[in-house]
């Protein structure tokens, strides 16, 4: 761990997103696969988010939040639970939260990797 672990609002931002998108199934209507869904994202996202957190010059980490941003917010489509609105607008908004978090990041996970790598 380094000495800035644990302190990007970004990643905290992600880790509190994938919370509770995986407990929307608890509150909103869903269908099966909107369940699934929201909890399998859910989980994927808070874990991503502990991953930059703890490893805050990960690049990487930033990027698949992105990518996982980007199909959260399509699988109310592919998924085909758009009828559920809960469900649906949960997606759509974390999503979009996740990628911007993502994007937000990392200019300092790219730039907090650069100062480890010369560190070798």
């Amino acid at each position: 761990m380094t000495p800035r672990s644990w302190q990007r609002w970004q990643d905290w931002a992600v880790v509190v997103i994938g919370v509770l998108t995986a407990l929307t199934p608890v509150v909103a209507a869903t269908s099966t696969a909107a369940v699934w869904t929201l909890v399998v994202f859910g989980v994927l996202v808070a874990a991503t988010g502990l991953w930059s957190l703890a490893r805050p010059g990960s690049a990487a980490s930033e990027y698949v939040h992105v990518a996982l941003g980007v199909l959260l917010f399509i699988s109310p489509w592919v998924f085909a639970y758009t009828a559920f609105a809960g469900a649906a607008w949960t997606s759509w908004v974390a999503g979009v939260l996740v990628v911007g978090a993502g994007l937000a990041a990392l200019p300092a996970a790219t730039a907090q990797h650069r100062g480890l790598a010369g560190q070798h």
